[in-house]
């Protein structure tokens, strides 16, 4: 009987290792995916480009800034920060917010977004005068985005005029503007002029709605060209933003990557064979070189192949674990330079 218990015991850890993705289950609802989404969403409704996942020098304290999206379009540029909160948000009279999640005896608390949003908006004018583009005053805004669905209720702390009391009110209109609230998300269309023009409050004040072409290119040129993290995206388009540190597995699969360096490889593709539904044993890698003339990638691809037990070792953002996914559940990255 032991030995039929051990022999069951072999074969769910090695169905479990073949058929049960965690890395897949883990990024399902990660705040790099809510970033990625959201910016496909602004693409669509407003035509222009969001560059995602920025890293901004800092020119007071030499650190980077990072930035979770800047909207680029004609005649304006929006820097949006993305809060993919869930549950139950007070907001103190510091402006500063407390998240406590449906179900769970636990809260998290977020220094003021508003105030973060201004602060990288600041940052990112600064960077784009140390390169040389001054843009018109009232610009450049910024804005808070709450994307997820689980975040619909809203409790506010109101400072009464009479009592001095707080009292929690669930209304999102105690928001300051610069918030944008799931609901409001979610009506946002492009045909909306309303909504846009209160992303843009105060640009081009002197009537002028057409950004000029030269702006608009070099923003978009400087833009391209700034510090990023590293993207990785896993099964079920989901994406993780943060730092490639290694490859992980036998010393010969490690041999065959060893090209694979952020200096050297701008991306790398993985595609798998399989038969009748089984999980790949090898799977193939494809990489390109960095070409540092266009700033990205060369046409030029090189290929090995690895086992699929390979995995990679990377450092979401703000997050002090470093997580190991399976290479077979990849099917891309990207490296900044």
């Amino acid at each position: 009987m032991w030995v039929q218990i051990l022999c069951g015991l072999v074969i769910y850890k090695i169905c479990k290792k073949l058929f049960y993705d965690d890395d897949v289950l883990d990024v399902e609802t990660s705040d790099s995916n809510a970033i990625f989404s959201v910016a496909a969403r602004l693409e669509k409704l407003y035509k222009g480009k969001a560059y995602v996942g920025l890293r901004i020098p800092d020119p007071d304290t030499g650190s980077r800034q990072n930035i979770d999206i800047v909207l680029i379009t004609k005649g304006e540029a929006v820097v949006i920060s993305v809060k993919n909160l869930s549950g139950f948000v007070t907001v103190n009279a510091d402006g500063s917010w407390v998240c406590e999640a449906v179900g769970r005896h636990r809260s998290a608390a977020h220094p003021d977004p508003v105030a973060d949003a201004k602060k990288q908006a600041s940052i990112l004018e600064s960077y784009l005068e140390q390169r040389e583009v001054a843009l018109p005053e009232g610009y450049l805004s910024y804005k808070v985005i709450i994307p997820n669905p689980k975040f619909r209720a809203f409790m506010v702390l109101v400072k009464c005029v009479l009592d001095c009391v707080l009292l929690p009110v669930i209304n999102a209109s105690y928001f300051p503007p610069e918030v944008i609230s799931y609901d409001q998300w979610m009506l946002m269309k492009s045909e909306n002029k309303s909504m846009l023009s209160g992303w843009i409050k105060g640009a081009f004040r002197g009537g002028k709605k057409e950004m000029q072409e030269s702006i608009h290119q070099q923003l978009n040129f400087i833009l391209s060209t700034a510090p990023i993290w590293d993207r990785l995206e896993v099964k079920g388009n989901k994406h993780v933003l943060g730092e490639f540190l290694e490859f992980k597995g036998k010393q010969e699969d490690i041999q065959a990557l060893r090209y694979i360096k952020r200096s050297k490889v701008s991306r790398l593709d993985v595609q798998k064979t399989s038969m009748f539904g089984l999980a790949p044993s090898r799977l193939q890698v494809l990489y390109s070189s960095r070409d540092y003339r266009s700033e990205g990638a060369s046409s030029e691809w090189n290929e090995v192949t690895v086992r699929s037990s390979t995995e990679v070792l990377f450092q979401p953002v703000n997050s002090t674990k470093v997580r190991k996914f399976k290479l077979s559940s990849v099917t891309s990255m990207s490296l900044s330079a």
